[in-house]
């Protein structure tokens, strides 16, 4: 769901709001607690943090700050939401679909600071009604006097200049409220997130990288990704050419053949970005990407969140993989150690927790043939496991932040072929993407 309102751009005006939001939980808690013991009932702080009204108000709060304050609790809920309480966690979730967007005057003075006051005159039609809204900018669709359709990427009034700010507050609330699990520090996800942000925040950044994958994938006639109209975009604009097709979720009633190309050319595209090209783009959700049936090819948007891999880190992750498919356990212990997964010194239970999720997660490849997305249970399996992690929180280790990114993009991955639902023969399509081959000991896929 978007909401119309206008963003407080101000530190100081962005710190009121959170401020606000946990004086008025703290009044919550009181009020809650108070009538609790009228009823003659004992109150757990946990239960009156966790109320429906603060969660009311932390969704609130965040959706209407928008910027790396909202961005925060997102990848809160994708990268460490088994580490969190599950209320806490289904809220950051919720927050994908629930941003406000801003007034035409505010999109007018944007456009005007970015494009210059003659900007109008650049296009023979401007939508102001935005068509999709996130976190760090909102999309609106528009012409040119040529007749081109181009989508405009519009950056939300300070959110660049707000990123390190909102990034300290929000930390400070989750400490704060011990929202955070007892001896988990989260402040190397935090740090990496803030520079992650503050690439997201930067559009010519995405324009290059646009650029980049348009090269990579210009002889691949599966995919288009939209042109960069470079003398439209800035470091707060960005345009580009509009992408026909519809969502691709759409194609969930389309046949097993269709659904199979397109499953296969994703799972394809994905193992060249991770082990060829150590190019990521790690937003792999429905709303990034199209399918055109008239031209049969899926269109790839939204470039903020990609992220490089140098050679030695592919390397280390070549060598856990290859691990991992011969399922030689003291192998995938040592190469754990060296992605960031384990320590030497950590317990035994939980080293043996993190080699059973890294099976799991790699059972795709180890299936004989067609592994079935759709009949079986791996997402569950996946889920399980991580809960266990977490109860078990004495031992929880928050994984490298570039590795809690990958681990977004794979499970984004499973989650649109499960939805897709084909059968892939996952270890073939690796081979053919990238010409790597593992020993792989095969186990028996579902029927």
């Amino acid at each position: 769901m978007t909401r119309q309102s206008t963003l407080r751009s101000s530190r100081g005006g962005r710190m009121a709001m959170l401020g606000g939001l946990a004086t008025g939980m703290a009044g919550q808690i009181i009020a809650d607690g108070t009538r609790q013991l009228v009823r003659g009932k004992k109150p757990l702080l946990s239960e009156l943090v966790l109320s429906n009204g603060n969660a009311r108000r932390i969704s609130n709060t965040l959706s209407k700050m928008r910027g790396a304050a909202m961005k925060v609790g997102q990848l809160l809920s994708m990268d460490v939401g088994y580490l969190l309480p599950p209320e806490i966690a289904g809220l950051f979730a919720n927050l994908r679909q629930d941003a406000h967007f801003m007034p035409m005057t505010e999109v007018a003075e944007t456009l005007h600071r970015e494009l210059g006051p003659d900007w109008q005159k650049q296009f023979k039609r401007f939508g102001f009604t935005p068509i999709a809204a996130a976190s760090i900018g909102q999309v609106h669709e528009a012409e040119l006097h040529n007749g081109q359709r181009v989508a405009v990427k519009i950056q939300y009034p300070g959110v660049a200049e707000s990123i390190d700010s909102d990034i300290r507050n929000v930390q400070m609330i989750l400490k704060m409220l011990n929202l955070i699990p007892e001896g988990v520090n989260i402040d190397d996800l935090i740090e990496d997130a803030r520079l992650q942000l503050h690439d997201e925040a930067d559009y010519r950044k995405e324009a290059t990288l646009l650029d980049e994958f348009a090269v990579r994938l210009a002889e691949d006639d599966r995919f288009v990704v939209p042109d960069v109209l470079h003398e439209l975009s800035g470091s707060k604009v960005l345009t580009m050419s509009f992408l026909s097709g519809g969502a691709l979720e759409n194609i969930r009633t389309a046949s097993p053949q269709l659904r199979q190309q397109v499953g296969e050319a994703l799972m394809a595209l994905s193992l060249k970005e991770v082990f060829e090209w150590g190019l990521v783009q790690t937003d792999p959700n429905f709303a990034n990407y199209f399918y055109d049936n008239d031209s049969g090819r899926i269109g790839l948007l939204d470039f903020g969140a990609t992220r490089h891999y140098p050679p030695e880190r592919q390397q280390q992750l070549h060598q856990l993989l290859a691990a991992s498919l011969e399922q030689d356990h003291e192998k995938i212990k040592q190469t754990a150690i060296a992605v960031g997964y384990l320590a030497a010194d950590d317990d035994l239970h939980y080293q043996q927790a993190i080699i059973q999720l890294l099976d799991t997660v790699t059972e795709p490849l180890r299936a004989y043939g067609e592994f079935d997305f759709k009949n079986n249970d791996l997402g569950e399996q996946m889920s399980e496991q991580l809960i266990e992690l977490r109860v078990r929180q004495k031992f929880a280790r928050i994984p490298p932040t570039d590795i809690l990114f990958l681990h977004r993009k794979l499970g984004g991955l499973y989650l649109m072929l499960t939805h897709l639902g084909v059968s892939l023969d996952v270890s073939r399509l690796l081979m053919q993407s990238t010409g790597l081959q593992y020993q792989s000991v095969k186990t028996q896929g579902m029927d």
